[in-house]
């Protein structure tokens, strides 16, 4: 009984990643309706930093295909998204975006330039 317990804990723990890591939130088709909407004049519409706006700006927007970006976690994303970024032209979405529409936002950046998948 304790070694079959044992094999469905180790399981459960080996498994608990994986399961997460399939755990999408937000629409990434609202989001890219945002995106176009609130993004896309600094971050452009291939999301590589390259907007129209972006050319005025002394600190370039990021690239959100860059390895950089794509290996932070979605809430260090959110924060940047819902704070802005010291020191940069990103502002704050908090108060102009809803909880749900930065949700949406975050699942259509991964959509396009998901996070590496470490082996």
């Amino acid at each position: 009984m304790k070694t079959l317990l044992a094999v469905v804990l180790v399981l459960v723990l080996v498994s608990a990643p994986w399961v997460s890591a399939q755990v999408q939130r937000g629409n990434p088709k609202a989001g890219e309706d945002t995106y176009r909407q609130q993004c896309l004049r600094c971050h452009g519409a291939n999301l590589d930093g390259n907007g129209p706006d972006s050319r005025d700006l002394i600190v370039r927007p990021a690239d959100l295909r860059s390895a950089i970006i794509r290996s932070k976690t979605d809430w260090e994303l959110l924060v940047a998204i819902s704070n802005g970024v010291l020191f940069s032209p990103m502002h704050s979405f908090r108060g102009k975006l809803t909880d749900e529409q930065m949700l949406d936002v975050l699942s259509y950046i991964r959509f396009i330039s998901p996070p590496d998948v470490v082996s």
